[in-house]
């Protein structure tokens, strides 16, 4: 065979190994509203950037008859690529190959991205698409899968590790994104679940659909597994770039600022009106966020799970941040499970990656109740004071009103080891609230008085006047400064600028033991 016959050749190999499943198949995926493996890889990846590993590898079964169907690539297509001129590492089943299904040589082609990711320091993106474990290659395949589990244990951390449900992912295969630090899910098309429906009626007489069970809106609002819902494949793909445009390559790189658009002299005057007079009235505290960083960059994670707390990123003077609030429109912004959960997690995220945190605290206290207790509020609660105390980036916080109780002490407090603490002059600061204070300080006067709502609401002022102010934690040096609110941005830009070089010895430990 001459040289231009092996090259022919060679070429008609990869273009089996690009055609997948075959034509058949790849118009089942898009009837189904889906994109191919490739085509993904095509969209999400900067144009002409994609070097691919191992197109043509297949697998080794001899089982089932499976020696008489062998297709190049084994039902994953893995490599690297940019995204925004930066290097990601890809893996992406193709659920035109097998159903997606995992064996031994594709799990071997997954771990050799996240391996090559490791050693060069660069993100690891998975785009599942899998019917689960390839039934014909048995303990293999539950091997291959372990593997694939225990370098995100190794990757956690050290590079970012983003998944995207675009179809099914069932049994063990969820793991592997549960370790992974976000989830993107895409509605209607997509499912996470440990057994599915059926398996459940036999079990349980459950009857559920895929929908309810696992799908992309149950695991963003209720479960809180996915990070976001999207409506299509390519609005999932454009907003992991966005995401990635925050991060930096790994954990050793400082997060990527960009070209500054905002002033970062502005001053917002809606700021001074934006918390309302009545203790009890709701604001919305994204409309706080906004205000403060660079208009348009807030983006916003787990939106639609814990609302009482909102987190996400945005930028000051270009540079990223991570952001933490408690959100007065949700339950008055009170910490329960959810939200500790919800926050300690974000929290950990930004410290693994260097990327500073933005306190702004709003909070009368930890949720009360029986379900809160019995669920374990005090051990989640503890999570997030754990998260941030653990913290070595810089923490900066502002206290808009509340800062109640243990709740002031868990929300980036000076004492846990914040570096700058401003409040506005709304803030309130106490160990609890002016009414329950007064209850308990004066339960006996209130008894014996002649109208015990005007005395009650007379020591309620008194209260507050005294204690629920932010100057005397100010004057006790717990606060840095208590702030005009338009001047919040200008000062925030400042103090970053100067946390840049921020250094921090801990105790030398092999690891902390997280409350988990």
């Amino acid at each position: 065979m001459t040289m231009d016959e092996k090259i022919e050749a060679l070429r008609e190999r990869k273009a089996r190994a690009r055609l997948g499943g075959g034509e058949e198949r790849i118009e089942s995926q898009h009837e189904k509203g889906k994109m191919t493996a490739r085509e993904r890889l095509e969209y999400f990846l900067d144009e002409g950037t994609f070097e691919e590993f191992d197109q043509l590898r297949t697998h080794e079964c001899h089982n089932f008859d499976m020696e008489e169907t062998k297709i190049p690539g084994d039902g994953v297509v893995t490599g690297y690529g940019e995204v925004n001129g930066s290097t990601v590492f890809v893996f992406a089943h193709d659920f035109t190959v097998f159903g997606g299904s995992l064996g031994e040589v594709f799990a071997e082609k997954v771990c050799k991205v996240m391996d090559r990711a490791m050693e060069v320091g660069a993100p690891i993106i998975g785009l599942n698409d899998s019917a689960g474990a390839r039934i014909q290659e048995g303990v293999n395949s539950l091997a291959g899968y372990a593997d694939i589990f225990h370098r995100n244990q190794l990757a956690s951390g050290v590079v970012p590790q983003i998944s995207a449900i675009m179809g099914p992912c069932a049994g063990g295969a969820v793991y592997s994104p549960a370790i992974t630090d976000f989830i993107f899910m895409v509605q209607d098309t997509s499912h996470m679940f440990i057994t599915g429906p059926q398996v459940i009626k036999t079990v349980t007489g459950e009857e559920v659909g895929f929908e309810e069970l696992g799908g992309a809106q149950t695991h963003a609002s209720e479960s809180g597994v996915a990070h976001f819902s999207e409506s299509a494949e390519k609005e999932a793909l454009d907003d992991i770039r966005r995401l990635l445009s925050y991060l930096p390559q790994n954990n050793v790189e400082d997060p990527p600022r960009v070209e500054p658009w905002d002033d970062p002299e502005r001053a917002d005057a809606e700021l001074t009106d934006i918390v309302p007079d009545k203790p009890q009235k709701p604001y919305d505290m994204t409309n706080v966020i906004d205000r403060i960083v660079d208009s348009d960059s807030f983006f916003e994670v787990a939106e639609s799970f814990a609302r009482n707390i909102v987190v996400g990123f945005a930028r000051l003077d270009g540079y990223s941040i991570g952001i933490v609030g408690n959100q007065p429109r949700a339950n008055a912004g009170t910490l329960d499970i959810d939200a500790s959960l919800k926050g300690s997690r974000f929290v950990r995220f930004c410290d693994a990656f260097n990327i500073p945190i933005l306190t702004l605290v709003d909070v009368p206290g930890f949720m009360p109740g029986t379900d809160q207790e019995h669920g374990g509020i005090i051990k989640h609660g503890a999570k997030l004071l754990y998260a941030y105390s653990e913290a070595t980036v810089p923490l900066l916080t502002v206290i808009t009103r509340k800062a109640y109780g243990g709740a002031y002490d868990v929300m980036a407090s000076k004492h846990i080891g914040a570096d700058v603490n401003y409040a506005w002059p709304t803030a309130e600061i106490a160990v609890m609230g002016p009414q329950g204070a007064v209850n308990i300080l004066y339960d006996n006067e209130l008894k014996t008085a002649d109208d015990v709502e005007e005395r009650r609401q007379e020591l309620i002022d008194e209260y507050r006047d005294a204690f629920a102010n932010p100057y005397t934690a100010a004057d006790q040096g717990f606060l840095d400064d208590v702030l005009e609110p338009p001047e919040t941005r200008r000062r925030l830009i400042k103090d970053l600028q100067m946390l840049r070089s921020k250094r921090t010895d801990h105790p030398s430990r092999k690891h902390g033991n997280i409350p988990l």
